[in-house]
C-alpha cells in the first residue's frame, strides 16, 4: 500500500474540476488539486454520529507529505475520540471576536445597568484601549498572555490601564458565566498596575486668585453664563461636576438649606447648603430649569465646555494645575480643618448614603449644615477678596 510522496503531489495537473489522490496506507487522507493548480491536503473521516467530514489541513508546499499525514492521524484520533475537528473549525470561524463581544457588552449591559456617565466612560475606554488592540481576536482565542501584554504595553497611563482592564474582565465574566461564549476568564488574578491618587486643594491664596479671575470673565462675559455660578457651586458645597450640571431648581430647597438628588453617585442623597451659597442661589432671578445654564434659552451646559472655560480660568488666574474636581477636595479639607468629624465629612461630600431614622437625622444635618456654613464661608471669602471691603459672612440659625 502506498503513501502519498511529493514526487506523487507534484506530478498532479490541475483538469477543468478538482483532481483527488488518496493514500493508500491511510484511508480518508489525500490530496486535491484545484483547477487554479493549488493542491490542498485533507482528510475525510466520519464523527462518532455517522456524519461525514472534510477537513482542510494544509497547501502543499506549506506542508510536506509527511507532515500533512502526521497532522492527518492525530485529526483522526480526535474523530475516534468523540470530537468533530472540522465542526470545531467552522465554528472557530463564525465565531464572534473581542469586539463583538465588547458591543454587546456596551448595549446588554451597560445600557441597562450603569449611568450614563459611566456608560460613556467605559465606550471609550472599548473604542479607545480595548479594540484597537484585542477587537480582532476569537473570543475562545484570547489568552491570558496577550492582556498581560496589552496591560503592560499601557504601563505609562496605569489608571487607564487598570480601567480597562476592568472593563475587559467585566466583559469576559459575561462573556464566561452569563454567555456560555468560553469557559473561564483569563484576566482574573492579573496584577494591576500602582496607583498614585492625587490630594490636590486649592490653599486660600489660590482661591483669590481664582475669584478675582471669575469676576474678570463675569465681567467680560468671556465664559458661557453658567460657568462662574457652576465654580461658586462647586467650591461651596463640594459636589461633583456631573451633580451640579444636571441639577435642576426643583431638587433646590433654599429654605431648608438642602438640594435632594434622586440619582448621585453613591445613589439617592440630601447635599446640606452653607448660607454662603444660599445667598448665591437666592440672588438668580430665574429659578427655572437647569441651575447652571449654558446660555439664555436655558439650555444644559456641557461638560466639555465646562472644562475648557476652567482651563482657560486657570490660565487668567496663574494656576498651574488643578482640575474642577480638586474644588471638592478642596471642600473636603477645609471641613476637616474646621474641625469637622469624619461622619460631617463623609455626608458633607455624600461619600456614602446612610440610612438614619427618627432622632439621628436632624441631629446629624445640622452638624453638616454648620460643616457646610464653615466651608462656604471660607471659600467665598477668598473668592471675592477685596481690600475696599470687608468679606461677607453668612450665619443662619441652626435648627432645634
Amino acid at each position: 500500500m502506498a503513501n502519498i510522496t511529493k514526487r506523487m503531489v507534484d506530478a498532479l495537473k490541475p483538469g477543468a474540476s478538482d483532481t483527488f489522490l488518496w493514500d493508500e496506507a491511510m484511508p480518508g487522507f489525500g490530496v486535491r488539486c484545484r483547477p487554479s493548480g493549488a493542491k490542498i491536503y485533507f482528510l475525510k473521516y466520519r464523527t462518532t454520529s455517522g456524519r461525514q467530514r472534510w477537513l482542510t489541513l494544509g497547501r502543499h508546499g506549506e506542508l510536506t507529505p509527511a507532515q500533512a499525514r502526521d497532522k492527518a492521524e492525530r485529526e483522526r484520533r480526535a474523530a475516534r475520540d468523540g470530537r468533530d475537528p472540522s465542526g470545531e473549525l467552522q465554528r472557530k470561524r463564525k465565531e464572534n471576536t473581542i469586539s463583538e463581544l465588547a458591543d454587546r457588552y456596551l448595549r446588554e449591559h451597560v445600557a441597562v445597568h450603569n449611568k450614563p456617565s459611566t456608560a460613556k466612560e467605559f465606550g471609550r475606554l472599548v473604542e479607545q484601549n480595548i479594540k484597537p488592540k484585542l477587537g480582532r481576536f476569537k473570543i475562545t482565542e484570547l489568552t491570558r498572555a496577550d492582556i498581560k501584554a496589552w496591560h503592560q504595553a499601557m504601563s505609562t497611563t496605569p489608571t487607564t490601564a487598570n480601567r480597562a482592564l476592568a472593563v475587559c474582565s467585566k466583559m469576559l465574566t459575561l462573556a464566561s458565566r452569563d454567555w456560555s461564549m468560553r469557559p473561564d476568564n483569563p484576566c482574573l488574578g492579573l496584577k494591576r498596575f500602582p496607583e498614585h491618587k492625587r490630594e490636590r486643594f486649592f490653599t486660600d491664596e489660590e482661591l483669590t486668585h481664582l475669584g478675582k479671575a471669575l469676576a474678570a470673565v463675569e465681567r467680560d462675559r468671556t465664559e458661557p453664563a453658567g460657568f462662574v455660578l457652576l465654580v461658586k457651586v462647586l467650591a461651596t458645597t463640594g459636589m461633583r461636576l456631573g451633580e451640579v450640571l444636571n441639577l435642576r431648581w426643583p431638587e433646590v430647597d433654599l429654605t431648608g438649606r438642602s438640594i435632594r438628588l434622586a440619582d448621585a453617585k453613591a445613589g439617592a442623597r440630601t447635599v446640606y447648603l452653607g448660607a454662603a451659597v444660599v445667598s448665591i442661589l437666592d440672588a438668580i432671578e430665574k429659578k427655572e430649569g437647569y441651575v447652571v445654564q449654558k446660555n439664555a434659552d436655558g439650555d444644559q451646559l456641557p461638560v466639555d465646555a465646562a472644562e475648557k472655560a476652567w482651563g482657560r480660568l486657570r490660565v487668567l488666574a496663574k494656576i498651574e494645575n488643578g482640575r474642577l474636581h480638586d474644588l471638592r477636595h478642596t471642600a473636603g479639607t477645609f471641613a476637616a480643618l474646621a474641625g469637622a468629624n469624619a461622619f460631617a465629612v463623609r455626608d458633607l461630600l455624600g461619600h456614602k448614603t446612610l440610612a438614619m431614622t427618627g432622632r439621628y437625622v436632624e441631629r446629624a444635618a445640622d452638624i453638616v449644615r454648620a460643616t457646610a456654613d464653615a466651608v462656604s464661608n471660607r471659600v467665598l471669602a477668598a473668592l471675592e477678596a477685596d481690600d475696599r471691603k470687608p468679606a461677607r459672612v453668612f450665619n443662619f440659625p441652626v435648627q432645634r
